[in-house]
């Protein structure tokens, strides 16, 4: 069988000092060639994506997914679960079977990943129901290196949350109060470029996928001990300090399903040696979580079919869809990202209040500013009331971060304001 590699679908564009990435292209040309394969392009997809930080194992996880895939759509029914792990059919007649291949990775602090990168090989799979689904796995640029913004990390990261369906936020060691931070806000940057605030939660499943868990003896590997340090990180309780509070229900809001898994260290030899090719012979702990974690993932019971607004979506959909999401980040309406979703939220918000109240103001100015004749309380009330109007319709259809609790807030502010400017005018007139 021949090597396949991943396709970039979409990669970052240096800026004019060579380095830094703000922009982004997609190749569609690549993109609808696997999604409007006549073989898969009406059938449901499921989109199973890796995000994080860089130089995290995102890449080496994700040739783990691939490897038990290539296996079970090429298995016979009666090899044991276990045989996946052993072989390798990305390339099977290239030297050592046991080497990791597929997406590029290797060790070391430079990054590996840019942009997203998706597998061309569509994998077809029956869920619970019988149905056959389309399973896409997608790789994605490390967050957080030394050439990318803030706002290119949110951009892909927040891709990387609308097109998914299960979305693995890969991180190490445990989770922390810091990556509830940046998903929060990648998370609601995805949820800002939506047409609009759902009633029903936007994104479908997340799992922390917590690589190189120390503290096996607080909560066991795998799926058991996970939920249980999840649980414990995302608590909320009355005496809980109210930022704390809101971002674990923010996140709770934001997705359908959550998950954890507890990874242990896949060993010395993995993280130091730049021969190591993937070779799992001394890991016996990392093997046998990889045969738990792998196989639950791809289970018919598990896969999760990608839907929007409710509605379950087609590969050709998908390829809708991305092309649409891209142009919304790649535009001028979306606000730049900051490091702290809360300060950039209320700045947003403050912004359209502002403007509204600069309508409202200009308005009643031309009607009955300073030098305008004398009119009737009723007259005036009537331009008041119009002006009111045409200013929190400019609120309303200006973009904002926060949610509706936010933005419900801000609009009483400018309420407030449009009163106060409203008092001054009666006095002048």
């Amino acid at each position: 069988m021949s090597v396949t590699a991943p396709v970039s679908i979409i990669s970052p564009v240096a800026e004019e000092d060579g380095e830094t990435q703000q922009s982004f292209e997609i190749y569609k040309d690549k993109l609808e060639s696997i999604l409007l394969d006549p073989k898969i392009a009406d059938k449901q997809v499921c989109v199973v994506s890796v995000a994080g930080a860089f130089r995290t194992g995102k890449s080496f996880i994700l040739n783990f997914f691939l490897r038990y895939l290539r296996w079970k759509t090429c298995a016979s029914d009666d090899e044991s679960e276990t045989d996946w792990l052993q072989t390798n059919l990305i390339n099977s007649n290239e030297g050592n079977n046991d080497q990791l291949k597929g997406f590029s990775w290797r060790g070391g602090d430079d990054r590996e990943t840019s942009g997203i990168l998706i597998w061309p090989e569509p994998f077809i799979l029956q869920d619970k129901h019988g149905n056959e689904i389309v399973v896409i796995l997608m790789d994605t640029q490390g967050i957080f290196d030394c050439v990318s913004t803030v706002k290119s990390c949110a951009t892909i990261f927040a891709l990387s949350t609308m097109i998914s369906s299960i979305l693995i936020y890969n991180v190490t060691k445990t989770i922390q109060e810091d990556h509830l931070q940046h998903l929060q806000l990648f998370a609601e940057y995805a949820r800002l470029a939506m047409d609009e605030y759902q009633e029903t939660k936007p994104f479908q499943t997340l799992m922390f996928l917590v690589r190189d868990w120390c503290f096996p003896y607080e909560a066991e590997y795998g799926i058991n001990g996970g939920q249980r340090i999840l649980d414990k990180r995302l608590e909320t309780g009355a005496k809980q300090h109210k930022e704390l509070l809101q971002l674990r229900l923010h996140i709770k809001s934001t997705f359908e399903n959550i998950k954890c898994f507890l990874m242990p260290h896949p060993g010395l030899e993995v993280a130091t040696s730049p021969d190591f090719r993937g070779e799992l012979n001394s890991c016996a702990d990392f093997k046998a979580q990889l045969h738990a974690l792998v196989p639950h993932l791809f289970d018919r019971n598990n896969l999760v079919v990608k839907a929007i607004n409710g509605q379950q979506i087609t590969c050709r959909e998908l390829s809708v869809y991305l092309n649409a999401y891209f142009e919304v980040f790649n535009g001028t309406e979306l606000p730049e990202p900051k490091t702290i979703l809360a300060a950039t939220a209320e700045a947003n918000n403050l912004a359209a209040v502002a403007s509204a109240k600069a309508v409202y103001s200009k308005e009643m100015e031309e009607v009955c500013g300073g030098d305008t004749p004398f009119m009737s309380s009723a007259e005036l009330n009537q331009h008041h009331e119009r002006c009111r109007a045409s200013a929190l319709l400019s609120f309303n259809s200006a973009k904002k971060m926060g949610g509706p609790e936010l933005t419900s807030q801000f609009r009483e502010k400018l309420e407030e304001d449009i009163k106060s400017a409203n008092e001054a005018f009666i006095r002048v007139n």
